[in-house]
């Protein structure tokens, strides 16, 4: 982490590729090394804060020419700084989790990490305070700070307006350093119209965010109910009414022996047909197995091939191949069912109705199944 020049010298390093080979770091060296490569990490986001705050341009090379990204998010520069030393990598994972837990104040957190650092410094190196004894210091200003934010802090919980408005403000101060600050009560309506739709629930998965190119960041609008952005197989019907769907997980391709390295050999052509056929045999028992449960739409996580998207179609169900997984399992959550992968039992699931409107369309529909499958109604 630092390289010896002397008896009193050393030249820390805080990003990789400074130097190479085996480094050894011991006593105050050591812990001046870290002091100083924590700091560097939140002097170098600290110049993208507040509303005069500057973004950075981070231009890394690759094999397929150089990338560049603009951005004044903390996480997402600290994500592509590589970085050494290992109070600043301890930093980095701050504004990371952050990012995870919160969404917000990514670069705050390491700019307040660097301040506690850099006052820490002064602290053990020339006042030679032990650090067991500057974190307890610190551990009571915390709890000081924790009550008087307790004191301060108003709960508008049982007003509804007062409370709406404190979640505008909120969602206007972490925008403001986004994208979208040119539209920005635009989005904040929009945000918080979505949280409120949530009814208390901390479950932000429930919010489905589907990005499309064109247009201007006015047309972005929030609706009710679910959409997967696929579609139906050939000349199905696109609209249906309170259906019973199922969703599944398994292969309706056309059924293979599935190891690696087999091998069939035939002597005519008639007795390739007859493996087709017996394959077709196969296939058509499990779209049966399927129908038994008079289900109006299926919807698989893998491919669905012609033939059984053709027994699918004169049965008059309606069927959508390569759902994605996190459609797939968002869904599951909204129908209350669950993902199918055997058909033989298959439980029906309660029906649910949207709650704004009576429309309900199909692209809004999804029912999960699983072993123990499932099925789903909206």
């Amino acid at each position: 982490m630092i390289t010896s020049t002397g008896a009193s010298s050393f030249i820390p390093r805080v990003f990789n590729k400074e130097n190479q080979g085996h480094q050894i770091q011991k006593g105050d060296h050591a812990r001046l090394s870290s002091f100083i490569g924590a700091i560097a990490v939140a002097d170098l986001v600290k110049t993208t804060l507040g509303p005069k705050g500057m973004d950075k341009m981070l231009v890394s090379a690759g094999p397929g020419g150089s990338n560049v990204v603009v951005t004044n998010d903390g996480a997402t520069i600290l994500k592509k700084i590589p970085v050494d030393n290992p109070a600043a990598k301890i930093l980095v994972n701050i504004s990371m989790t952050q990012d995870d837990e919160v969404g917000d104040g990514t670069t705050s957190v390491v700019v307040l990490a660097g301040e506690l650092l850099r006052e820490a410094e002064k602290l053990t190196l020339m006042m030679k305070l032990h650090p067991q004894t500057i974190i307890r210091g610190w551990r009571t200003a915390l709890q000081i700070s924790k009550n008087a934010l307790e004191v301060c802090a108003v709960d508008n919980k049982s007003d509804e307006k007062k409370f709406k408005k404190d979640l505008l403000n909120i969602a206007r101060t972490t925008l403001s350093s986004k994208i979208v600050t040119t539209e920005l009560a635009f989005f904040a309506q929009l945000c918080v119209d979505a949280v409120l739709r949530l009814k208390g629930s901390i479950d932000l998965d429930m919010i489905q965010i589907i990005k499309k190119q064109g247009g201007t960041m006015r047309d972005s609008f929030l609706d009710s109910g679910f959409i997967l952005d696929k579609n139906f197989g050939l000349s199905m019907k696109t609209e249906y009414k309170n259906p019973r769907i199922m969703v599944s997980n398994t292969g309706m391709d056309t059924d293979k022996i599935k190891i690696w390295g087999a091998r069939v050999k035939v002597h005519s052509m008639d007795e390739v047909a007859e493996i087709e056929k017996a394959e077709k045999a196969k296939m058509k028992k499990k779209v049966d197995k399927i129908l038994q449960h008079n289900i109006d739409i299926f919807i698989n996580r893998q491919l669905i091939y012609d033939y059984p998207e053709e027994l699918f179609r004169e049965a008059g169900v309606g069927s959508i191949e390569h759902a994605d997984f996190d459609g797939v399992e968002r869904l599951a959550r909204v129908l209350d069912a669950e993902i199918c992968s055997t058909f033989d039992s298959v439980e029906k699931g309660k029906s649910s109705k949207d709650n704004d409107d009576g429309k309900q369309e199909e692209k809004d529909n999804k029912d999960k199944a699983s072993t123990a499958g499932k099925l789903g109604r909206l």
